[in-house]
This record gives C-alpha cells, sequence and structure tokens, in this order.
C-alpha cells in the first residue's frame, strides 16, 4: 500500500541479492493489478521464506498482490486474509480464487484480527502488515482520500457502510485545541494553529464537506496555496485519526508476536514515521533480554529476548522499484522472527 509521503527511497538494507531477477520479479511481469501494486514484493516473499510451509496472516491485504506472490512461490503456505475495506477484500478473493482453500478471508481491522488470532495461541508462521493506503483507495475519488475537486471529506476505509466518523465530522466537530494538537501531532504540520483558527472560523458559517473545502481553509490560514506536501500532511493526519490507524498499530503488534509460532516472522511496511516508529521500537524492545528500568540494579524482567530483528536498519524499495511505482518511495520495511 502507498501513502501521501514524499520522500526518496534509498534501497538500504541487510537484504542480499537485491537486483536479481526472483520469483516476485516473475509475479509482478504476470500479474498487474489496477487496484494497487504491491511494494517491495520480492523482499517480502525473501523474508518471509521460513514461513512458506504453514499460515500467514495478510492482515492488510488489499488487492492480494503479496498473498498471490507468497502463494505462488511457497506451494505449502496459506493466507488467512485480512481487510478492513470489503471492495479491497472483493478484489482479493478474485485475484486469488486460482488458489482455493490455501486462503481465508476475513473482513475485519487487522488489529481485531491479530488479536483473535493471538487468543488462539501460537498459530501463524508469518504475519504481514503493509500500511497506509492503496493506489485504488486514493485514486478512487468519491472515497475522499485525496485532495481532488469535489471529493468528499469522507476516508472512512470501511467505507459508508462501517459507520463511524468522517474527516468532516472531525472538522466540523471538534474544537480549536483538538484540531491543533491533531494537525501538529499526526499531520506534523509548523502551522497547526493557524489552521485550526482557521476551520473554527470558516465553519460557522459553511460546513465542510469536500476536499475544496479544506484546500480554500488552508490558503486562508497560509495566505498562499498551500504546498502539496502541506496538503498531503493535513490530509493524512485527517485519514489516520477517522481510522484509528495508531491504535490499531499498537494493538496489532504485541498480538500478531504472541500468535506467531516458535520461529515465526513478523513483517511490518510503513509509510510515515509515526507508523515507523512504534514498529522500530517494539521489534528493538521484543530483541532485548532486559527491559528492566536502568536504576533497578538487578533484572526482575523476563530475562531472556523474545526474538531477534531481522532488518538491521530499515530496509527501504530500489531506485528501480521507485522509479516503475513513484508511491512506493517512502516504504519502510522491518522485520522480526520470534525465538525458537
Amino acid at each position: 500500500m502507498v501513502d501521501g509521503e514524499a520522500e526518496p527511497g534509498s534501497g538500504r538494507g541487510r537484504l542480499e541479492d537485491r537486483g536479481h531477477q526472483g520469483p516476485a520479479d516473475a509475479f509482478r511481469a504476470r500479474h498487474g493489478s489496477d487496484y494497487h501494486h504491491p511494494v517491495m514484493v520480492e523482499e517480502v516473499v525473501k523474508i518471509l521464506e521460513p514461513a512458506g510451509e504453514g499460515e500467514i496472516l495478510d492482515g492488510t491485504v488489499g488487492g492480494g498482490g503479496h498473498a498471490e506472490a507468497l502463494l505462488s512461490t511457497y506451494p505449502g503456505c496459506r493466507i488467512l486474509a485480512v481487510d478492513r475495506d470489503p471492495e479491497a477484500l472483493e478484489e482479493a478473493r478474485g485475484r486469488l480464487a486460482p488458489f482455493g482453500d490455501r486462503v481465508r478471508f476475513l473482513k475485519a481491522r487487522f488489529d481485531e484480527a491479530a488479536v483473535g488470532a493471538s487468543l488462539a495461541g501460537p498459530v501463524l508462521s508469518g504475519g504481514l502488515l503493509d500500511l497506509g493506503v492503496s493506489s485504488r483507495q486514493i485514486d478512487r475519488s468519491e472515497r475522499g482520500f485525496a485532495f481532488r475537486t469535489g471529493a468528499p471529506l469522507d476516508m472512512r476505509m470501511e467505507g459508508a457502510e462501517g459507520g463511524g466518523f468522517t474527516a468532516a465530522d472531525i472538522l466540523n466537530q471538534w474544537e480549536e485545541g483538538k484540531l491543533k494538537e491533531l494537525f501538529r501531532r499526526i499531520g506534523e504540520e509548523p502551522r497547526a494553529r493557524f489552521i485550526a483558527r482557521e476551520v473554527v472560523r470558516r465553519r460557522r458559517e459553511i460546513p465542510f464537506r469536500v476536499a475544496d473545502d479544506l484546500l480554500e481553509t488552508m490558503e486562508a490560514a497560509f495566505r498562499r496555496p498551500p504546498a502539496i506536501k502541506e496538503r498531503a500532511r493535513v490530509f493524512q493526519a485527517l485519514r489516520i485519526q477517522v481510522n484509528d490507524e495508531l491504535g490499531a498499530l499498537g494493538r496489532a503488534l504485541p498480538a500478531l508476536r504472541d500468535a506467531l509460532l516458535p520461529g515465526g516472522i513478523l513483517v511490518v511496511i510503513s509509510y510515515h514515521s509515526l507508523e515507523d516508529r512504534p514498529v522500530k521500537q517494539a521489534f528493538r524492545e521484543w530483541s532485548r533480554s532486559c527491559v528492566c528500568p536502568p536504576e533497578i540494579p538487578v533484572c526482575v524482567c523476563r530475562g531472556e529476548a523474545l526474538g531477534e530483528t531481522l532488518t538491521r536498519s530499515v530496509v527501504r524499495p530500489t531506485p528501480k522499484e521507485v522509479e516503475g511505482n513513484p508511491r512506493s518511495r517512502s516504504a519502510r520495511l522491518r522485520a522480526w522472527r520470534k525465538a525458537a
């Protein structure tokens, strides 16, 4: 999946042989999709090779690209395909139909699926979270994920049938202080205070309905048209809040860890620092033998590492992939393996 940040990919990371023609390259050549282009397929397939004989939870199956590559490469693997977006799940059903009962489908948020799996005890050989939004979600103006003329301020990944509040609801109802905190903390927008103040001023006269309303408000707050990065930061903050993306990630990580069998592998692809930071911190903590505070002289915690981080540094898409799929440029992959 992809996100709105524009950040060049450096291709860094420990994975070897990143330039060779592997099974995922052949997969990409055979199976195009107008739903979305899966990011770092080769890297995902390679790192999950030890899980290739068991069940892998794809918590954000999207259009099914990563799942199809795994199923094609490893004949013994099974996929639990999870997505909260009914359109994505329907696309994945069609794409993965040739694999028959090797695939199970579940409409749910990935944290709900992860918690359910962990309650059953260690059952998974692998887990994959490809965070952010898919190309198809961005390109469908009626979903409201992009700042296009006339696009509704919706942004709900479940769509209207899922209920819940929309981006317009936040803009029309939240107090100024909460809006400022949202744009500053989640959007990392330096002018958050000015945007929040202008949102409150404008909605006294005209409620927010479409993307144009927010863009005009930002222009009034900045006294100039907002740059693309500035638009992306604010729209991204609203989307993350509407879908509780950071909360879901925080709940999913420990649940997926607990659901992994000994030696199981968890892969997470994130698209901005707010997603990547908790993944990095979780993997680092789980890989330490002691997590006691420094003021405690004797270890009283678990006393052993829960597993090991497989990616010494964050893995980025190769320049070749970014050239072919510019929306992949901000992707960051990390992987962790549970102790045997």
